[in-house]
């Protein structure tokens, strides 16, 4: 398949875009760049557990939607688009309680004014934790007032 992503683009790089945002707040680091998927891993911890001590749903869907729109951006042109969520579903299918999770994206549609992203978490035995599939919107930024 060939890359949908640009090829100078690293891990690192989207480390550094994301520090002082919600992502870096919960501990979501990208991992991995591939030519048509993005990884990245967030904790289990206090910050991404629910009070019965289970990985949230919500950061679940923080760290799909994170993913999801990061490899939007990485396929326009960042000069002229911004890559904004339109729609994000999630079956939350495991619990988890410690440790990290892992999440893959990869695109089911790439067209010019939307994009589909399916993501899928898993802990840390490859098991498979949510589902989701998030939809972006691809909009020119002189559009944006």
């Amino acid at each position: 398949m060939q890359s949908v992503f640009p090829e100078n683009i690293t891990p690192e790089i989207l480390n550094v875009r994301c520090q002082n945002t919600l992502v870096s707040h919960l501990g979501i680091e990208f991992t991995e760049v591939g030519s048509h998927y993005l990884c990245a891993k967030m904790p289990v911890d206090m910050r991404t557990k629910q009070p019965a001590g289970l990985l949230h749903g919500g950061a679940s869907m923080v760290l799909a939607e994170t993913l999801g729109s990061a490899a939007a951006y990485l396929c326009v042109d960042q000069s002229k688009f911004y890559c904004v969520g339109l729609e994000i579903n999630a079956n939350h299918i495991r619990s988890v309680t410690e440790g990290y999770v892992f999440g893959r994206t990869e695109p089911l549609h790439i067209g010019r004014k939307t994009q589909v992203w399916e993501i899928k978490i898993y802990d840390k035995n490859q098991k498979l934790v949510c589902a989701s599939r998030h939809t972006v919107a691809v909009i020119l930024k002189e559009e944006v007032k």
